[in-house]
């Protein structure tokens, strides 16, 4: 399964139901170089040339309860929702 979002298509999806954390990963999952915390709490991680390699969605599941959405900032202040996560939470 791929997850797109913004203008980043994830091809790795893991969703762990226990912590409910979605792993995203371009490609198969790297050691990042360097992570930063968005201002919502996600994790964005880059490569060495400073791509992004992955992002870590905390609380998904909780979010998409509360809010009906769960939403990130990625780089450049571009604040998006992801909106195609809610079917890895009947998966797990």
């Amino acid at each position: 399964m791929s997850v797109t979002i913004g203008h980043i298509t994830f091809d790795d999806v893991s969703y762990d139901s226990k912590g409910d954390v979605i792993y995203l990963s371009v490609g198969e999952p790297r050691d990042a170089a360097d992570s930063e915390e968005t201002p919502e709490g996600h994790v964005v991680r880059y490569g060495t040339a400073g791509e992004i390699v992955g992002l870590t969605l905390i609380s998904p599941r909780h979010l998409i309860a509360r809010e009906g959405v769960v939403r990130v900032t990625l780089p450049q202040e571009q604040l998006v929702e992801a909106t195609e996560i809610e079917s890895l939470f009947t998966a797990a």
